[in-house]
């Protein structure tokens, strides 16, 4: 914490250091020439301003304020500032810190400098200084006046800025130090906070979760907003000098708002009932901002001021008190006390400017315009320290999660090939019933029928037709076996889809010759991608569903043609199609009855094997439809152990 003092004092040091030396730079040099300002005056402008008055002057000074000299007063003033330089043998320059709202400056009669504009929209030169060496033609032995045209408003600061006479060097060195504290360090405000405002707007949009960032990001660009007053030339992009000033009572009551809500968030802070009377506040005064008469818009935003200041120093003050107080449940954290040191810089240096108003010191705007680089620099400083120590806590949590997610993947993959074994079992055993029940109603029905018909005859049979019987008996005995082998067999997942179907191909064809149907087979020659292929339970599934088919053509259709076609229309696609042209059958009506054995088995080993089957069927045939995704095919080791 020590270091973080240290720094602190440093930092506070170097930029009040940078404030005052240009101030010491403003000495007048050995053998400088001060004019001898004789008498200042001041008069109501007549008409539109541009003739100087010729009655009505009154003893004045600069720099002066309109607004109290003429209260309420809407129009032109002209200044005129008598002096004598006959003491000095160097030309002699004017300087001045500027002029509020906007006006001209004379030497005698001769015009020196002029705003763009002396009517709405006006030129803002208020706070904008400025110097001239004095032409030497515009000079007169004796007395000579400087003459400044001022155009003001009631409702903002109007009037002339100090103004200085003297030699070249004396003059320009206050001038640059009237430059660094009226242009630099505004300049300077409003780059940190435009560049803090962008990068926390980010941050927040990046990290929702995170509200204080966001807050400070509205705080920095509605401070940035307030400041654009102190630079801004004109009165753009508002319509003249009052909306402009409306806009920047808005933004100050944003910012303080901001700040507050900022502060809350950071120190974690629960006040409800404070943040409830901030927004009502912010509304209220942000209403009064942009409704107040023009006759008295001065007095409201005065008000509308010292209120802001006041709430934005008893947030200052009570997040001291909620860092530095007694015990604690839970211990001080560093960045709530760098915070709280950031807001007791701000509530000294409003003490300073608020002493200066009262009459105790000069008014201070320029040490509240030091302060600003100094308070945005540390709470950058203050938030980066606690977003590099989220991120530092992201990267152990990324590092824990990977490694989380690492041995959650090998178990997965783990229970992944033991449910996929099993599940591989499951349909071995329930093969296995199925083949036990095709032989108890498929061949032992066959043997029953030929034993009868073999009791039951009056004669012993003819050679041909016990030929016969046992043909049929052969033939469904082949079919067992065939199906028995196939369920073997398809522990491997095939290499081609010519090699997978060639089993159901061979016997098919065989039975559909000797029942004299024409049967065609379209088989794609190989997989589009060798990687994406059936599963094991998916090639044993489907074989069941194209031989469920099949089955079905042979025993119900009376079809004379069959078409099997098996397509990929891309390389994650597999569609096997199984046509007819038989009599057919009501599709809706045999689902609804759920009788079908065949069309249950087929629905069942399409919905295992997550497949899509279309069933269509009419007067002219049936059409049966399954379709597939394929996966990339296991590695052999991974089909070892499934198969043990």
């Amino acid at each position: 914490m020590t270091r973080w003092l240290r720094c602190f004092m440093a930092l506070c040091l170097m930029v009040l250091a940078g404030g005052l030396t240009p101030a010491s730079a403003a000495q007048h040099a050995p053998g400088a020439c001060t004019p001898r300002i004789l008498e200042v005056q001041a008069a109501k402008a007549p008409g539109d301003g541009g003739i100087r008055p010729s009655d009505g002057w009154e003893k004045a000074k600069v720099p002066d304020s309109m607004n109290r000299r003429w209260p309420g007063y809407d129009g032109s003033a002209w200044y005129r500032v008598d002096f004598d330089a006959s003491a000095c043998s160097v030309p002699v320059a004017l300087g001045i810190d500027g002029i509020g709202v906007a006006g001209a400056v004379y030497i005698n009669d001769d015009l020196l400098w002029r705003d763009p504009s002396l009517v709405e929209p006006l030129s803002r030169s208020w706070n904008v200084p400025r110097w001239w060496v004095l032409p030497a033609a515009s000079l007169h032995a004796g007395v000579n006046s400087v003459w400044l045209h001022v155009v003001g408003l009631a409702a903002v600061g109007s009037g002339p800025g100090a103004l200085r006479l003297g030699d070249e060097a004396s003059v320009r060195a206050q001038f640059e130090h009237a430059q660094w504290h009226q242009r630099t360090i505004y300049a300077i405000n409003a780059v940190l906070c435009g560049m803090a405002g962008l990068l926390f707007l980010l941050v927040w949009l990046l990290r929702r979760k995170e509200p204080a960032y966001g807050w400070f990001a509205l705080m920095s660009l509605a401070w940035l907003a307030y400041l654009s007053t102190y630079l801004a030339a004109s009165p753009w992009p508002f319509a003249d000098s009052i909306m402009r000033s409306r806009a920047s009572m808005v933004a100050l009551i944003v910012y303080v708002l901001a700040a507050c809500l900022f502060t809350f968030r950071y120190g974690d802070q629960r006040l409800r009932w404070a943040e409830r009377a901030l927004w009502v506040l912010a509304a209220v005064g942000s209403a009064a901002s942009l409704l107040a008469p023009r006759a008295d818009a001065s007095a409201w935003w005065g008000v509308i001021w010292q209120v802001a200041m006041t709430v934005f120093l008893l947030n200052a003050l009570q997040f001291q008190w909620h860092v530095w107080r007694g015990p604690r449940e839970r211990p001080r954290r560093r960045r709530d006390m760098l915070l709280a040191l950031v807001w007791l810089v701000f509530v000294v240096v409003a003490l300073h400017d608020l002493s200066g108003m009262l009459g105790f010191w000069e008014v201070a705007r320029n040490w509240a315009a030091l302060s600003g680089p100094l308070i945005i620099a540390l709470i950058m400083l203050v938030l980066g320290t606690q977003l590099v120590q989220e991120m530092r806590g992201v990267e152990r949590f990324n590092r824990a999660l990977a490694d989380g997610i690492a041995n959650a993947r090998t178990e997965l993959a783990q229970a992944n090939e033991r449910e996929h074994a099993q599940a591989l079992h499951n349909v071995t055993l329930q093969e296995r019933m199925g083949i036990a029940h095709d032989l108890h109603n498929g061949l032992g029905a066959s043997l029953v029928r030929g034993m009868a018909m073999v009791e039951q005859a009056s004669e012993p049979l003819p050679n041909e037709r016990v030929l016969s019987i046992l043909k049929t008996l052969r033939d469904d005995l082949r079919q067992m076996i065939d199906y028995s082998a196939s369920g073997g067999a398809d522990t491997a997942v095939p290499d081609t889809p010519v090699q997978w179907i060639a089993p159901l191909r061979h016997r098919f064809t065989r039975i559909f010759d000797e029942l004299e149907v024409d049967s065609s087979w379209q088989v794609a020659p190989q997989w589009l991608d060798p990687a994406l292929r059936p599963s094991v339970l998916q090639s044993l599934n489907l074989s069941r569903l194209v031989e469920d088919a099949l089955s079905n053509v042979i025993k119900h259709s009376r079809a004379t043609r069959v078409r099997v076609r098996c397509e990929q229309p891309d390389a994650t696609r597999f569609v096997v199609c199984v046509e007819d042209n038989g009599v057919g059958f009501d599709v809706t009506s045999m689902q609804q009855q759920r009788t079908s054995v065949g069309m249950r088995s087929m629905t069942a080993r399409a919905a295992h094997i997550a497949g899509t089957l279309t069933i269509e069927s009419g007067t002219c045939g049936t059409q049966v439809a399954v379709e597939i995704t394929l996966h990339n095919k296991p590695s052999d080791s991974a089909f070892a152990r499934l198969s043990s």
